[in-house]
């Protein structure tokens, strides 16, 4: 038997499991580009139009960072750049559908179950692979040929598409390697979520440096996602640096069975740290292991978002000047999604809104313990004791619902304080900078309470939370800055916050939002109730 064996048998499995959300993320990932092309042929439909949309845009470094470098007004290239941000989407789901198959199915016993029968030792590990970087290239040809059906030019929508599989491919093989490192499938999404994240900030270095013709306009070839803009849809196909990609991903997938093939089954290149044989006086109820659990992603959260937070209102000033001297086309946009107050007002308005983003993934994310804690059977011993289902569930959620409140507390602290040292009056920006922090926490629990509420319904799709939320963030973005119509701008729960710190503050929403939250919350603990221990 060779150490493949199975792996045949493994693929039909992986497909057999995930014929749901396969589907779904390629089928919704696919119309995304299509949107883009129908939103810009309405708001947009002359070239010059478009010239003077890319003239505004070229020229605002927070979309350089967001979506990428653009490289021409045509229809073709504004659905390229405006993609950027799809191709870190399918990145990351090709990321996490790795360490789900890997990591997650040995921590959980079941690799050593399908292990047991005549499997060898990297038959899951490759059929994960095929099966992932298959639907990266799915996706990718799907796309290509819907836009090719919009009547875009065939070598530019491949391009578009194999860019997209190309980012799939290279992460899900990152995914294969991050998932040998760790004990845990929560160590190994930490680190494949921060070689992402780190891949984002290197492309946006580097176009950046190379749209102002100084600057390490290379690092951006640091980066896979470097890699999927330099195939240049739509403006000069370079067809070669698909071959770069292939050899990365070939590369990474040998690494990723070599460091299989040197660990035991269980455990990861970097070990656990023991912890004490007896647990200690302070861990005697459901609300102390909860923050036992919680603790340590809930501080190093903490801590990364006042970090995030300094550099923000650090450099919040500056930027406020380098937009000012970007036109009054560039000034217009920002307005749209700023709202009113100054240009730095106007830049601090998204910043919040990626703020609330970003904490209600970490809520969703910490919902998803509850969830990992019934699957793997340690809910169950637990809730065999006198310790009720409620009082075990609402322990987590006080941790769902006051983690995100501490996060966006330290954000809008740093970044009022950065801000108003900046600016020498510390005294009004800190004050003002919390407050445009805090009244994003409203809509993070209607998330939380939406991934609560699946949890106590339907677990097997809590996930999908995740889905809900990055859309609803697109959908108020793209309707902001293609000026669509107002029905489709308020379909982003986003959109319905107030736009501090240059807007008014607004109770009304926020109260429907929290109420809502609160609604969701209590139907996933009647939910939760109700239904049986361990889920089929």
């Amino acid at each position: 038997m060779n150490a493949f064996t199975g792996t045949g048998q493994l693929i039909r499995l992986v497909l057999r499991r995930d014929r749901v959300l396969l589907p779904l993320w390629v089928g919704f990932i696919c119309l995304v580009p299509m949107v883009f092309v129908g939103a810009f042929t309405g708001a947009y439909p002359t070239a010059e139009a478009r010239q003077v949309y890319y003239e505004t845009s070229v020229h605002t470094r927070a979309f350089t960072v967001a979506y990428g470098a653009l490289n021409g007004s045509g229809l073709g290239e504004l659905v390229a750049w405006r993609s950027g941000f799809v191709t870190v989407m399918v990145a990351l789901i090709a990321l996490l559908t790795v360490i789900r198959h890997t990591r997650t199915e040995e921590e959980a016993g079941r690799r050593e179950l399908v292990g047991a029968t005549a499997v060898a030792r990297h038959a899951n590990l490759a059929a994960t692979l095929v099966v992932t970087c298959g639907a990266s290239l799915v996706l990718g040809v799907v796309s290509a040929l819907a836009l090719v059906g919009q009547d875009l030019p065939a070598a530019g929508s491949f391009a578009l598409g194999l860019g997209f599989a190309t980012a799939g491919c290279v992460f899900a093989a990152i995914g294969a390697v991050t998932a040998q490192l760790t004990t845990g499938a929560g160590g190994a999404r930490a680190i494949g979520i921060s070689v992402l994240g780190g891949a984002l900030i290197l492309r946006g270095i580097g176009d950046i440096a190379a749209q102002r013709g100084d600057g390490p306009a290379w690092v951006s070839w640091l980066t896979p996602l470097g890699w999927a803009e330099a195939l240049r849809p739509f403006s000069g196909e370079r067809w070669w640096v698909l071959a770069l990609a292939a050899a990365a991903v070939t590369a990474l997938g040998a690494l990723a069975v070599a460091l299989s093939a040197r660990r035991d089954l269980g455990s990861g290149m970097f070990q656990a740290r023991l912890g004490p044989a007896g647990a200690g006086p302070r861990l005697r109820g459901p609300l102390a292991l909860a923050w036992r659990l919680h603790r340590g992603p809930l501080i190093s959260r903490t801590v990364g978002l006042a970090l995030v937070g300094l550099v923000i209102g650090a450099m919040s000033a500056s930027l406020g000047t380098l937009m000012d001297n970007s036109g009054a086309a560039a000034r217009e946009v920002l307005a749209r999604l700023g709202g009113p107050g100054t240009l730095v007002d106007q830049f601090l308005v998204p910043m919040m809104t990626m703020l609330g983003l970003v904490s209600a993934c970490f809520a969703i994310q910490a919902t998803l313990l509850l969830r990992n804690e019934e699957r793997d059977g340690r809910a169950e011993p637990l809730l065999a004791t006198p310790v009720s289902r409620l009082r075990w569930a609402g322990s987590h959620v006080a941790f769902t619902l006051l983690g995100p409140a501490l996060g966006v507390v330290a954000f809008g602290a740093a970044a009022g304080l950065a801000h108003g040292l900046n600016t020498g009056d510390v005294a009004r920006e800190l004050p003002r900078l919390l407050t445009a922090a805090l009244v994003q926490l409203p809509v993070v629990w209607v998330f939380t309470g939406l991934a609560f509420a699946l949890y106590g319904l339907l677990p097997r799709l809590v996930a999908g939370a995740f889905a809900v939320a990055m859309v609803s963030m697109l959908f108020g973005w793209i309707g902001g800055e293609l000026q669509l119509d107002r029905w489709f701008i308020d379909l982003s729960v986003f959109e319905h916050v107030p736009k501090l710190p240059g807007a008014d503050l607004t109770a009304t929403p926020l109260v429907v939002m929290t109420v809502g939250a609160a609604a969701l919350v209590a139907v996933g603990l009647a939910g939760f109730g109700r239904r049986d221990l361990p889920t089929p």
